[in-house]
């Protein structure tokens, strides 16, 4: 596709989400938590999030997925252009991420400034943009995304997400993501509930992955095996629940398809408010069962971890650090 048709399309959608989707700031109704708060006027609901997004850091990261990251680590892998956003509009209980989620730590940006980190990490070799926890900052996102289009941005813009999104929001970004990387954390509503405080989390989550599935729909490489579109699916496994993770793995292969790509995740560690319950990582077991299921069902793309994470390995972040992540 000429490039210049494809920037012109991509600010066509653009400025059909924003002429959709802006007036629902000054009662906000971007996500399913419809807290209904003028974020205009600097009011905040579960998301701690006013008008402005907020961000913690911007940086190439080398531990998403190969298709995203590139093989290789720091040196070797080009890195996913990824911008970690403050706030959250589930915040789970055992969020690694808590000091974003939870304690919201991160700067407000301007748009032009949000423009700004996405141009430079395409400057650096960046494969992507990757937009860690989009939803509740989606109106500036696609501000910021408007400028850097008319700036030269040309690489693909991947939506990181909880996945517990609003189908109607998802609709608007047509045209607009590229890679949708949602998470699909529960099936089970008990689950949901406890944890994250949702307990209509599958009943919304399950919406919004269909209409990404929809825009979609199969996982796309280029000769280089990187991802230029289409869907990963995250499940993060979580220790003494791996009936739950199997209904989701049987749930997206006999609901969506095995072309789009799966992330099977084991590095849970206890974090922040983790119950008692959740005081321990998955064992060898219950993540070989899960992988077990996964591998069955012969999906295209199957990205698995199926060594143990220790509490020193990149996967932990500290957002207190300069460079939150310990790179091998």
């Amino acid at each position: 596709m000429d490039k210049q048709f494809f920037i012109k399309r991509k600010l066509e959608a653009i400025e059909r989400a924003l002429d959709r989707l802006s007036p629902q700031a000054s009662s906000c109704c971007l996500c399913p938590r419809l807290c209904r708060v003028n974020r205009l006027s600097g009011q905040v609901g579960v998301c701690q999030t006013a008008d402005q997004a907020r961000v913690s850091t911007s940086l190439l990261h080398y531990g998403e997925e190969p298709v995203l990251s590139g093989s290789g680590g720091p040196g070797r892998a080009p890195g996913s252009g990824t911008i970690f956003f403050a706030g959250c509009n589930l915040k789970c209980l055992f969020c690694q991420n808590y000091q974003l989620s939870w304690l919201n730590q991160g700067e407000p940006v301007s748009d032009e400034q949000l423009a700004d980190f996405m141009l430079n990490l395409q400057a650096q070799g960046a494969l992507n943009i990757n937009l860690v926890s989009p939803t509740h900052v989606i109106l500036p996102v696609l501000r910021a995304l408007r400028i850097a289009y008319g700036q030269g941005l040309n690489i693909p813009v991947v939506y990181n997400s909880n996945g517990y999104e609003s189908i109607e929001v998802i609709e608007k970004l047509r045209g607009i993501i590229d890679i949708y990387l949602p998470d699909l954390k529960y099936m089970s509503s008990e689950l949901s509930k406890k944890y994250s405080a949702a307990p209509d989390y599958f009943e919304q989550a399950h919406l919004a992955i269909e209409e990404m599935y929809c825009q979609q729909p199969e996982l796309i490489l280029n000769s280089e095996d990187i991802a230029t579109r289409g869907l990963i699916i995250r499940h993060l496994a979580l220790p003494g629940h791996t009936e739950d993770s199997l209904e989701i793995i049987d749930w997206i292969a006999r609901n969506l398809s095995t072309s789009v790509g799966l992330s099977l995740m084991s590095q849970y560690h206890p974090c922040f408010r983790a119950p008692a319950e959740l005081q321990r990582e998955i064992s060898r077991q219950e993540y070989q069962k899960v992988m077990d299921r996964a591998l069955s069902y012969n999906f295209s793309y199957l990205f698995l971890q199926p060594e143990t994470f220790g509490s020193e390995e990149h996967l932990l972040p500290d957002f207190g650090q300069r460079i939150p992540f310990r790179w091998k």
